[in-house]
């Protein structure tokens, strides 16, 4: 039987946990959070901890499941009240994209320089390309004077200068070939290759429909806690006296 379950999810998945869920009916509530909480680990973990709390209240559910990976170690450290709760074992979203770790590190194999684009990705304006300079501009305008923001935005540009191809994920979502168009036009913006390959529903897919094997998820016990494991595994448990 599928397990009815909470989601905790970041926005960057949500045409596809549509896309692979839609109204499941064991999904029997879902919260998305944004995706700048990538920048701020500890927040993020402050934020998903306190409602994995509140979710404890609820009596209908047999589990929660988070759409993360290990997000800087923003997942790690998050303890387990009343119900288990399940994530990828991965690094970030880019695992869960492409279906597995095996397949994301075989393609940075071949392309080191890939800096990767999907349609949440996009929407928030988080990838090379001009939208994202001028949201820059107009985020630090509001922190620090213009020579600073003109530093910081050079910043950046050096750090996209690393890069030479902008590799667009498609999972099939409905705005696929406006977002994959879109990438295409970020990557031409800054003279870069562009590529479009095919992703693969399943890591998602499995996390969301309840099929946990060990070896590609993490489940935490009720009254453990997650934990960095410094390996291929990516994720562990631990015990609640365990350190960070």
């Amino acid at each position: 039987m599928t397990p009815r379950i909470a989601l905790l999810a970041c926005t960057v998945f949500e045409r596809e946990i549509a896309l692979v869920a839609g109204d499941a009916p064991h999904i029997v509530e879902t919260r998305f959070y944004e995706i700048a909480l990538h920048d701020r680990p500890d927040e993020l973990r402050a934020k998903l901890q306190a409602e994995l709390d509140a979710i404890d209240a609820r009596d209908d559910i047999d589990a929660v499941v988070l759409a993360y990976g290990l997000c800087g170690l923003g997942t790690a450290g998050l303890r387990a009240g009343r119900h288990p709760f399940v994530l990828p074992r991965a690094h970030d979203c880019i695992t869960v994209f492409l279906g597995s770790k095996e397949r994301y590190a075989t393609h940075q194999r071949g392309c080191p320089s890939c800096i990767y684009y999907t349609p949440g990705w996009n929407r928030a304006r988080r990838v090379p390309g001009p939208d994202r300079l001028a949201y820059i501009r107009e985020e630090f305008s509001k922190q620090f004077d213009e020579d600073d923001v003109e530093f910081l935005i050079e910043s950046e540009n050096q750090t996209w200068a690393m890069h030479d191809t902008a590799t667009y994920i498609d999972l099939g979502t409905a705005d696929g070939e406006q977002e994959a168009a879109y990438a295409k036009r970020c990557a031409d913006s800054l003279g870069w290759k562009f590529e479009r390959i095919q992703g693969d529903p399943t890591l998602l897919r499995d996390l969301l429909w309840g099929n946990w094997d060990d070896e590609r998820f993490l489940t935490v016990a009720p009254g453990s806690r997650s934990g960095h494991s410094p390996d291929e595994r990516i994720l562990r448990q631990e015990n609640p006296a365990a350190k960070p």
